[in-house]
């Protein structure tokens, strides 16, 4: 699709836009106001396709997909949307022309702070695709004023300050007051009867909030679709109580509004304590309830009924943070339009659907029924009549089973177990990769699998692969064009052309010279940024990615330890140097998690001292790691670093972003891992450690001693010594104990001890390998030529067949039945 606005009219639409909202002529403005203005021109652009996208779901009555998720990572938007609607090159003109560079202007924009992590990232990815393959896909959340957090780290200590993403990214954001929602909480319920005999439950002396839209617009790549992120803002219907600030209680005046707007303040608040549990829980509620009462009311408005609600709607679930969509969907059906029971569940069940992804016990959520029934007592009361129904279907279906009939209850002990919720109430269920569908059907809810076969499926995770590729690394994109031509910039599977040169040893040499430019710019920014100068002709080892136990930086930093201890016995040691780049954010209130961050500074720290060493091995940790700092480091890294304990990473997208710029994993037969062995080949990807069942193995059999691993090999025993001595003049005890005898006799639960000696000995095949250099970079270009079955834009694709029903253009284009494989044209 060509761009619809030229050159000479962008440089005109800025300048209106300067002199209209900041009175200024461009020579007078500063760039930031330039910027603001650039932004303008391209949402404008993107607010009249959006217009006629939605004038095309009403005219043709096509179904929409919902995609609710706690957290979206969109990252920037002024290049994506430029490069999306194919404006970069005339913007960048218009720009020079002006005496502007549009890098610099671009480099303005903050990260919008609305996610965390790679759930967050994956539902930003799913949005872009869903408007590339011309899907009517929209998200839903809230607008977090502050986001997550900026990551500071001070002397190893992780300092969380407030991230205001909002004062330079909230140019992109549409405010829809007229659309606003009004949402309870808290209050009693009273029983009356209508006049034709049946029982209504009225919701009392509840404390309203309001939720107003704040709509951000997603572009496609060539697309004309433009679709919308919908961000519920939090406020009070009361500004002021004008009583107490006549007394004088000028706080406490204001008292409702504070509380109603720090529902949309940060992501994710701590819940260590009370008052966190029910901030999370007044979150997660305030944007389910706000995002289904705009959508069945829209929906009632252009059909008028909600029989058809499934027929033209798909929600899903993504995790099971919005898990109350099923019970709040049931109260609009049933409390507000009076459909009964069982044709408001029918109505529901199927039109939601669930992604499941992780199947670690704290990350699948239970709330203690007493807060749940204090601040959504309606919510509550229809969790409890759904448990009640459930369970009389499961006693019929598995007769004696009581242990089955315990593990799919949905309440159970005081507490609501929201994935059992989710499955229960779902018409489509899905894993994240091959390995994590089979888990969840043969163990987390295997139940449910046996009496509903039909609902579970997999859809592995995929990436905005245009967004690392085409946008992250523009060198090597090009050099693919012209060995390849275009057509991958639509259809990644034709990055597989790249497979003819995997014997040219001009074109391997030419991907070689490549990643060393894209490692120079980023040894630049960690010169400037952390005062540690890494050797281009190192190996870039990478592992950016959340920091949790589970994914096990702790393992990578017990081998740094093992190569200082190395160096320092034999200083002709064979060792190749190796700069090894960590980013990670540890959640506020996860102390081992900020151990680690604390460790490798100050491993860092002794190594960059130490002259014996420092020109051997650095490790440099990049603070607040982000979509855009991942956009720097992507494109440079050579190694990447999937090293978390198998079967506990439910996919993982990280690996597929390394994976198309050239970085060969270095992993577990874990999560995606598998699935890219399966498609490089075990030539062109290391693997270590357990796999699955051996975990489970270990762990059932009771025999796991990680305080006799420590005295039995040398090496493990040498880095034990380490780390118990102190690192820097820091004492490292909990780390210590955790590894070798644990809290509650449970050492090393992530097994980093049992696969040290596995990983070992892979990273010296890495080092063989890299040393050669011709096959490294043959293995290099094979990762990318595999990488594109795992687009984003292949996922939504079997959602849209699999779960969501739903074609893949609605507008402006073509269109062939999802079962083709087919898309715009």
């Amino acid at each position: 699709m060509e761009n619809s606005i030229e050159k000479d009219s962008l440089a005109v639409r800025i300048k209106e836009n300067l002199l209209r909202v900041f009175g200024k002529e461009p020579e007078q403005a500063s760039d930031l106001q330039v910027y603001k203005a650039t932004c303008m021109v391209i949402r404008d652009e993107m607010a009249a396709r959006w217009q006629s996208s939605q004038d095309a779901v009403r005219e043709n009555g096509s179904k929409q997909v919902f995609y609710l998720s706690m957290e979206f990572l969109p990252g920037t938007s002024l290049r994506n949307n430029a490069f999306n609607l194919r404006l970069t090159e005339d913007l960048r003109s218009a720009l020079r022309d002006m005496g502007r560079d549009f890098d610099l202007l671009c480099s303005l924009e903050p990260d919008a702070g609305l996610g965390n992590g790679g759930l967050g990232r994956l539902a930003s990815c799913y949005l872009d695709a869903m408007a590339s393959q011309g899907m009517a896909g929209h998200g839903m959340s809230i607008c977090y004023e502050y986001g997550i957090f900026r990551q500071q780290i001070k002397e190893g200590i992780q300092v969380e300050l407030p991230d205001d993403w909002m004062d330079n990214g909230s140019v992109w954001l549409r405010p829809m007051e007229d659309e606003a929602q009004e949402v309870h909480f808290g209050g009693t319920l009273r029983e009356i009867w209508d006049e034709s005999g049946r029982m209504k439950l009225l919701h009392e002396d509840y404390t309203a909030v309001i939720g107003v839209p704040m709509d951000m617009l997603i572009s496609g790549y060539d697309s004309p679709v433009v679709n919308t992120l919908r961000l519920w803002k939090a406020t009070s219907p009361v500004g002021i109580d004008m009583g107490l600030f006549a007394r004088g209680q000028y706080l406490k005046s204001m008292e409702q509004k504070h509380m109603a707007e720090v529902i949309s303040k940060v992501l994710y608040p701590e819940d260590a304590h009370e008052e966190g549990k029910t901030l999370r829980l007044r979150q997660q509620y305030f944007f389910i309830s706000a995002s289904l009462q705009s959508i069945t009311k829209k929906h009632l408005a252009n059909f008028g009924t909600l029989e058809n609600l499934h027929e033209k709607i798909a929600v899903h679930i993504n995790d099971t943070h919005p898990a109350m969509a099923i019970p709040e969907l049931m109260r609009i059906l049933v409390d507000e339009h009076g459909y009964s029971w069982d044709l408001a569940w029918s109505i529901v069940t199927r039109t939601i659907s669930y992604t499941n992804h992780t199947i670690m016990p704290e990350a699948l959520e239970k709330w203690p029924e007493g807060l749940f029934s204090r601040l959504l007592p309606r919510i509550h009361s229809i969790i409890k009549e759904i448990h009640r129904r459930q369970q009389l279907e499961i006693m019929k279906v598995f007769p004696g089973e009581e242990r089955l009939w315990e593990e799919m209850s949905i309440l159970h002990n005081g507490q609501i177990r929201m994935a059992n919720l989710c499955v229960a109430a779902s018409h489509g269920v899905n894993g994240v990769s091959s390995l994590h569908s089979r888990i969840i059907r043969e163990g987390l809810f295997n139940g449910y699998y046996r009496l509903s076969p039909g609902k579970f499926t997999n859809v592995t995770n995929g990436i905005a692969y245009r967004r690392w590729l085409c946008q992250a690394n523009p060198e090597l994109t090009a050099f693919i064009e012209e060995l390849c031509g275009p057509g991958f910039r639509k259809d990644p599977v034709e990055l597989e052309k790249l497979l003819e040169y995997r014997e040219d040893l001009s074109v391997l040499e030419r991907f070689a010279e490549i990643k060393r430019s894209n490692k120079l710019r980023l040894a630049s920014y960690i010169k400037e940024h952390s005062q540690i100068v890494p050797d281009p002709e190192s190996i870039f080892d990478v592992q950016v990615k959340r920091l949790h136990e589970y994914k096990r930086q702790l393992l990578n930093l017990l081998h740094i330890m093992h190569l200082y201890i190395r160096i320092k016995e034999d200083p002709s040691a064979d060792i190749h140097p190796r700069t090894f780049i960590f980013g990670a954010k540890a959640a506020a209130g996860y102390f081992m998690a900020k151990e680690v961050i604390r460790l490798a500074y100050h491993l860092s720290r002794v190594i960059e001292e130490d002259p014996q060493v420092r020109d051997r091995i650095k490790i440099v940790f990049l603070e607040n790691y982000s979509v855009s700092l991942s956009e720097r480091i992507m494109p440079a890294a050579e190694v990447s670093e999937q090293i978390s304990l198998a079967g506990r990473e439910a996919s993982g997208t990280g690996n597929m972003k390394l994976m198309i710029n050239g970085a060969v994993t270095l992993g577990t037969m874990d999560g995606a891992n598998v699935e890219i062995y399966q498609a490089v080949g075990p030539e062109n990807i290391f693997i270590f450690g357990m796999g699955v069942e051996e975990v489970l193995a270990l762990q059932n059999s009771g025999t796991y001693n990680p305080w006799v691993l420590s005295h039995t090999d040398p090496d493990i025993g040498n880095v034990m010594k380490m780390l118990s001595c102190g690192i820097h003049g820091q004492s490292f005890e909990r780390i210590m104990n955790s590894l070798v005898t644990g809290y509650n006799g449970n050492g090393d639960p992530f097994f980093n001890l049992a696969d040290f000696a596995s990983y070992r000995d892979t990273q010296l095949a890495v080092q063989a390998a890299y040393r050669d250099r011709t096959r490294w970079n043959r293995m290099s270009l094979t990762n990318i030529a595999k990488a594109g079955i795992f687009s984003a834009d292949r996922a939504v694709k079997e959602y849209a067949e699999k779960i969501w029903d739903i074609p893949l253009c609605y507008g402006g284009c073509r269109t062939t039945s999802p079962a083709s494989g087919g898309g715009k044209l």
